[in-house]
């Protein structure tokens, strides 16, 4: 039928006129308790969020004010509604355009001097505005146009620009596109949440897909990573507990390749006074059990209870969650920092021993400049040290690291003055019971754990005093409350806002009437499908979708 939605709207008016209204009946659609606040805590937390509904424009405008998502104080709120593949370039270049004049303007600058996004695509951060920011809303029908390859960038652009995106009237295949383009084109880690099974397609696409269990079915929840009773426990889901994830796991993996490295490069130093022969520096037994028995326990604690600040800071700071953004606690920088200091403890430990018990002797006039007493004192040193320095990256201790920490040293002791007796047929029979006599070994002891510790302990109390991290000062805020008075509830610090006077006349309504076709449409149009591989071959750009154009689609989701 041509023109059918103005001939509906004609039976409308003909039908609706000389009416008594007797009643009304509205179906409300209530946002969950703390939505509002979790939204907010996530966007100080520098999360880009972005909302990919069903709903129709206004409902979907309505909802960005409820859950704080659009304000008042935003500088502009951009709509594309367009309903052509030109008519949509146009407006997202206009929107770009007006974008770049606002932040020349308030960067001092000029227009020409911002930088485009496909000339930086890979930059590692993007223009934002200082003020109140943008928002973008865009209709499914626009969305097919924008998703298009021609055009993916510049909508991107745009859209990464923008303090919210509303995606309003899309279909779920759209929703997972939407993903898979920030997937390809950002390198960002994205979660997608849903509770319905519109948003399946999307979980999946998603790297993290989180499931809410409610009155809409539980396929989202099946297909779904995480599963949640509500929205609002995403907050703790991400600013508790992934952070904490990641908090626990840099420290893991620095320590374990700390301890690695001074337990290995010690060999390394061995070879220079055995003619690189392959003989080992320690006792066998004790190269079987110092990954397993004598250095796995500790570590494992800190990478299970580890907290740098409680969950009450956690949720009541959220700009603690942004040194995950750009990897901060473990990268390339990090490792080289771990491999440094395992160098310098594996010189240290090697030859400070070998310098001490240099042509030695003891009490007995035995000598002490064996192998066997070499390969000893530097194993006995390397535990002690390595467990030191656990000690020292512990941020948060329980009976667990006590039991561990303390317990790994007692067991080494226990164990290897068990191996190297008579009960066990072994050529180090004696050689610990003779270390452990010599007053040689426990100032060599006292020296080295000198040499290794202070300046590590110098370096943080500088650093956490002169150049204090977010994370240093609340932990010191915590201990302090901790000491003077019973714990509080801390009070967020939000930035102060000024507020401009708004550019537009707020009128929001709270009505939605659903009036507008569905998908129906769309969807017979074939638009929405994405094209198949084997139409493609040697032409990698999709042309522009144009209405009454027959082309070979099929759809596709990517998992």
């Amino acid at each position: 039928m041509d023109n059918r939605e103005e001939k509906v709207n004609a039976v409308y008016e003909d039908i609706e006129k000389n009416l008594i209204l007797l009643g009304a009946t509205a179906i409300e659609d209530k946002l969950q308790d703390g939505v509002p606040d979790a939204i907010a805590n996530l966007a100080l937390a520098d999360i880009k969020l972005w909302v990919l509904t069903g709903d129709k424009q206004e409902t979907a405008i309505n909802i960005g004010y409820s859950c704080r998502l659009l304000s008042d104080e935003m500088v502009d709120i951009f709509i594309v509604d367009a309903d052509d593949f030109a008519e949509v370039a146009n407006q997202l270049r206009r929107f770009r355009e007006a974008i770049a004049n606002v932040l020349a303007h308030s960067q001092g600058t000029t227009a020409c001097t911002v930088i485009r996004f496909e000339n930086d695509f890979n930059a590692a951060e993007t223009p934002v505005d200082p003020s109140g920011g943008f928002a973008l809303v865009v209709n499914g029908h626009s969305l097919v146009f924008a998703l298009d390859p021609s055009m993916e960038l510049l909508f991107l652009e745009v859209a990464c620009q923008c303090k919210a995106v509303i995606c309003c009237r899309v279909t779920p295949l759209q929703k997972a596109l939407v993903v898979d383009l920030v997937k390809r084109h950002k390198g960002a880690v994205t979660l997608a949440i849903g509770d319905g099974a519109n948003d399946v397609s999307m979980i999946k696409t998603a790297h993290i897909g989180v499931g809410i269990s409610g009155q809409e079915g539980m396929q989202a929840v099946l297909a779904s990573d995480f599963s949640l009773a509500q929205f609002r426990y995403l907050e703790r889901l991400l600013l508790v507990h992934g952070r904490y994830s990641y908090f626990r796991m840099s420290k893991f993996l620095r320590y374990f390749f700390y301890k690695n490295f001074a337990f290995t490069l010690c060999h390394f130093w061995f070879g220079f006074f055995c003619g690189f022969s392959a003989q080992t520096l320690y006792d066998p037994n004790f190269i079987s059990c110092y990954n397993v028995f004598y250095t796995s326990m500790p570590v494992l604690a800190l990478g299970i209870f580890d907290q740098d600040v409680n969950d009450r800071y956690s949720l009541h700071y959220p700009k603690l969650y942004t040194p995950g953004h750009s990897n901060l606690l473990f990268n390339k920088k990090e490792f080289l920092k771990s491999l440094v200091h395992g160098v310098c403890t594996s010189f240290t430990l090697f030859f400070v021993p070998y310098g001490s018990f240099y042509e030695s002797i003891n009490k007995d006039g035995l000598n002490m400049d064996g192998h066997q007493i070499l390969g000893t004192v530097v194993s006995t040193l390397l535990v002690l040290v390595v467990t030191a320095q656990v000690a020292l990256d512990t941020s948060y201790w329980t009976i667990c690291n006590h039991i561990v920490i303390f317990g790994s040293v007692a067991f080494f002791f226990a164990l290897t003055l068990f191996i190297n007796s008579n009960f066990i047929a072994s050529k180090y029979i004696g050689v610990f019971r003779m270390t452990l006599s010599s007053p040689t070994f426990w100032i060599t002891c006292i020296l080295v754990l000198t040499i290794l510790l202070i300046p590590i302990i110098s370096v943080r109390f500088y650093y956490v005093h002169v150049h204090p991290t977010l994370s240093d000062r609340v932990r010191l805020k915590q201990r302090r409350m901790r000491i003077h008075s019973e714990p509080s509830e801390p009070q967020i610090m939000l930035p102060q806002i000024m507020r401009r006077p708004s550019r537009r006349k707020s009128m929001r309504s709270g009505y939605a009437f659903a009036h507008q076709e569905g998908f129906g449409r769309l969807i017979m149009s074939g638009k929405i499908m994405k094209k198949s591989k084997s139409s493609s071959i040697g032409n990698n750009m999709l042309p522009p979708l144009l209405p009454g154009t027959i082309t070979n689609y099929r759809p596709t989701i990517k998992v």
